[in-house]
């Protein structure tokens, strides 16, 4: 599938909520949407409610590190289009929760252009490859509610072409 291909196919709400129930049942559960998506930003929602919800009424910390996870990955996932098989794992998570979430939440990645790079980096070196993706959830005021930073490694896998 050529990179063009599949943002088109991230941005069909219908195909991707289907994909988000077939492979990732749990962010389907809390309703994670796709707000923007271009390849080289990625805008995740994470709607407030009992399905994403701790017992303290804020936003769970797991629920938010899945929205920000999202909005990295996507981007990785564009960037290995028309590329050889590469597998992709989440290494490491650290998150700053700056304030107290009882409202939706939106996770921002800029970082396309940077992902694309380390991707081919990985891709012509045939070595593991490292990104530290930074994910800002911001409620809908603009206000900085929280801050991930997700590891990814990349590393061609065994066959694949070079």
């Amino acid at each position: 599938m050529t990179t063009a291909q599949f943002i088109r196919l991230a941005n069909s709400p219908l195909r991707f909520r289907f994909f988000m129930f077939w492979k990732l049942p749990a962010a389907w559960f809390m309703g994670i949407g796709l707000k923007f998506f271009d390849g080289k930003r990625c805008v995740v929602q994470l709607p407030y409610g009992w399905r994403s919800q701790n017992p303290f009424k804020s936003t769970y910390f797991a629920a938010q590190c899945g929205a920000a996870e999202m909005s990295t990955g996507l981007l990785a996932l564009a960037a290995l289009q028309e590329k050889p098989p590469v597998s992709m794992l989440v290494t490491n998570i650290e998150a700053a929760f700056l304030k107290k979430v009882s409202g939706t939440l939106l996770f921002t990645c800029e970082q396309g252009a940077e992902l694309q790079e380390v991707i081919r980096q990985a891709v012509e070196s045939g070595e593991a490859t490292v990104f530290r993706a930074t994910s800002i959830g911001r409620l809908p005021d603009g206000a900085e509610a929280a801050r991930v930073w997700v590891t990814w490694s990349f590393k061609l896998k065994k066959g694949g072409v070079s």
